[in-house]
């Protein structure tokens, strides 16, 4: 359709102007260009894709259990609101705003689908990908995996305002003690979850190494650095982290290596 007026592509991130034709997603009331520029600078937009289309549903789908859970809560705020307001229900639905609880899983599932795009993109013979795995025997799931030569990255992907930074506190007289902050929130709590994440894969894939990453999408990042490690996990951004995946060396198995993977976590 040609929008009436100017939007964002839910899936990039790029200004959709008004008058430009793009494809509205009515579930989600969002917009998407046509011709997502989902690449990297590892690899150019007019590059030949490399991951058949039937591998897409093998690998998983960014971001569908986060879309679902968002789609289960819309709808029961919705029957909420008819069940209060009775003829009225149609019109309050309309004109009600949806709940921050319910709105952080449609933040979630965008800043999944939009750092699948990025990793699709890179998906080759010696790099795999596999979107949210469900972890064995709980509710949890692993929002992304890569697979290079040199080992297996877990991906946690966040679309958080503000921009990450490292704090240390203690050193000398006192236990040295890292703290993540996004913005002034503490967020140390996603290096733990990380981590939880990154044993979990490793319990299964004996000696082969295992990395953690935070990807923050729509981060505050600064023109020059910006990235850290922390504990053992990287944090960075879409492109820095694309860079860092293609540069991986090594002589790891990936193809048995992701069947291995994805065997044992399967799709969420």
């Amino acid at each position: 359709m040609r929008l009436r007026f100017a939007g964002v592509c839910r899936l990039c991130g790029i200004s959709l102007p008004a008058g430009t034709e793009a494809i509205y997603e009515s579930g989600t009331k969002s917009v998407r260009c046509l011709e997502c520029p989902g690449v990297t600078e590892a690899q150019p937009r007019n590059a030949e894709p490399s991951v058949q289309q039937p591998l897409a549903r093998e690998s998983g789908v960014a971001g569908s259990s986060a879309r679902r859970e968002y789609e289960r809560r819309k709808a029961k705020d919705e029957e909420r609101l008819r069940r209060k307001w009775g003829r009225l229900g149609g019109l309050a639905v309309a004109l009600s705003d949806e709940r921050q609880s319910t709105k952080a899983w449609d933040r979630g599932a965008i800043g999944e689908e939009r750092l699948g795009v990025v990793l699709d993109a890179l998906a080759s013979e010696g790099l795999a990908v596999l979107h949210d795995r469900r972890i064995p025997g709980t509710k949890a799931s692993i929002d992304h995996v890569a697979i290079t030569p040199a080992g297996i990255w877990v991906i946690d992907a966040k679309r958080y305002k503000g921009r990450p930074e490292l704090k240390i506190e203690g050193g000398i007289l006192r236990p040295r003690v890292e703290k993540l902050l996004v913005g002034k929130r503490d967020c140390t709590k996603l290096v733990d979850g990380v981590l939880k994440q990154v044993d979990v894969v490793r319990e299964v894939t004996g000696d082969v190494p295992v990395t953690g990453a935070l990807c923050f999408i729509d981060a505050d990042w600064p023109l020059i650095g910006g990235a850290f490690p922390t504990r053992g996990v990287q944090v960075l951004w879409p492109k820095r982290l694309a860079k860092a995946l293609v540069e991986q060396a090594g002589d790891v198995d990936v193809a048995s290596t992701r069947d291995l993977v994805a065997g044992r976590f399967r799709p969420a």
